[in-house]
């Protein structure tokens, strides 16, 4: 998958279903702007894949990266409807690859295509397991749906995860980070280290994509702008490539900024 990418938020607005929704940044973005989160719309952008300049060139050039749905969930109840057109743009644009998280993966199942076989070699789908609560729940599900290209998001990270009996070679690669935010709750190195651990132990690709705000290590807590959040995570050196493909979603520059 190239590094080059691009957000595709063809509807908006979600509802909280687990720890992890506690300080979601949509939520904050749209108090913010005096916006209720939880109304789901579908946006301007829904055909965004299928737009052409005058030249009829496509807008989303081929060979990038679509990250889709990050500012609700695809699998959402109310976009069920919209769903099905969102597949076939999809299938109509096999020269991008899109890649989606969802939280709703017990809703996947009922929500894919006709023609999904055994999934779409264009589409990722990643499953977030913010503690062992949800990892419990969801990847089991996760592990028996047919789904050609997965991954694991232990993202916002709120406690040890214990990964090791769903680290198989279906799973393409974990990324983890800490959760942004004024309120955000703490991540602590070792709960990074730890996962890290287990996917080095089953040849998993392992990438640390961001610390979060507020950064627990060796007893020390640091508070981080968001603005080194990702670079932070980089300079800590730790991803590990595994033997599966590497997620474009950690490919960014970094630089380094001391603990």
């Amino acid at each position: 998958m190239s590094s080059l990418g691009i957000t595709w938020n063809l509807w908006h607005g979600c509802h909280p279903i687990s720890a992890g929704c506690q300080n979601c940044y949509v939520y904050r973005m749209d108090r913010a702007y005096g916006r209720d989160p939880c109304v789901v719309y579908r946006t301007s952008d829904f055909n965004l894949p299928l737009r052409r300049r005058r030249d009829s060139s496509y807008v989303l050039s081929p060979g990038q990266t679509v990250y889709t749905c990050f500012t609700s969930d695809f699998f959402l109840p109310e976009a069920d409807s919209w769903r099905p057109e969102a597949w076939a743009m999809m299938r109509q644009r096999p020269d991008l690859h899109f890649f989606i998280i969802t939280k709703r993966i017990d809703r996947i199942e009922e929500g894919l295509p006709q023609d999904w076989e055994n999934g779409y070699g264009n589409v990722t789908l990643g499953c977030t397991a913010e503690n062992n609560d949800r990892a419990a729940f969801r990847l089991p599900i996760f592990l028996n749906l047919p789904i050609r290209h997965r991954f694991i998001v232990c993202e916002p990270l709120l406690e040890a995860v214990d990964l090791w009996s769903y680290l198989s070679n279906k799973i393409e690669g974990v990324i983890v980070g800490g959760e942004s935010g004024e309120n955000a709750r703490p991540c602590r190195y070792e709960w990074v280290l730890n996962i890290r651990e287990q996917c080095v132990e089953r040849g998993i690709p392992f990438t640390f994509r961001q610390t979060g705000s507020r950064f627990l290590k060796d007893g020390r807590l640091y508070r981080i702008p968001h603005r080194l959040q990702l670079r932070q995570a980089r300079a800590a050196g730790i991803d590990f490539s595994g033997t599966a493909p590497v997620s474009p979603l950690l490919e960014e520059d970094g630089e380094e900024f001391g603990w």
